[in-house]
């Protein structure tokens, strides 16, 4: 058998407002898109320029209204950019970014419903 990835998914409560944010800080965009026949939910993956293959599903539910318990906040994506200090600039201009580890090297932007995302220059 071989394995490979397919998705992750985030649940989020503005669809409009999640993919609005994923196009201008991460340049993802929809690649397909599904909806319940009686319009309970919507679910929408986006993938990258480079076409890595792995896609982000972002799900929509009708009737929720609440946001997201999240928990500790430990789990996330990770993004490697070609041009991190461009990268850096633009995510602090959209007022994203969340954590910055400098020992590290990397730093985390906060989509919309909280979610982190991890950014790591391409070349460490």
């Amino acid at each position: 058998m071989d394995y490979r990835f397919a998705h992750f998914n985030f649940n989020v409560l503005d669809m409009e407002r999640s993919l609005a944010f994923y196009k201008e800080a991460l340049e993802l965009e929809p690649v397909r898109t599904k909806e319940a026949e009686d319009g309970a939910f919507r679910l929408v993956y986006l993938g990258d320029a480079v076409k890595s293959g792995f896609e982000l599903e972002l799900t929509w539910l009708k009737d929720r209204t609440e946001p997201y318990d999240l928990g500790d906040e430990e789990f996330h994506l990770a993004f490697v950019v070609t041009d991190f200090e461009a990268a850096h600039k633009k995510h602090q201009a959209m007022g994203c970014i969340c954590f910055e580890n400098e020992k590290m090297g990397i730093y985390f932007i906060q989509d919309p419903d909280g979610y982190w995302i991890e950014i790591i220059p391409a070349k460490r």
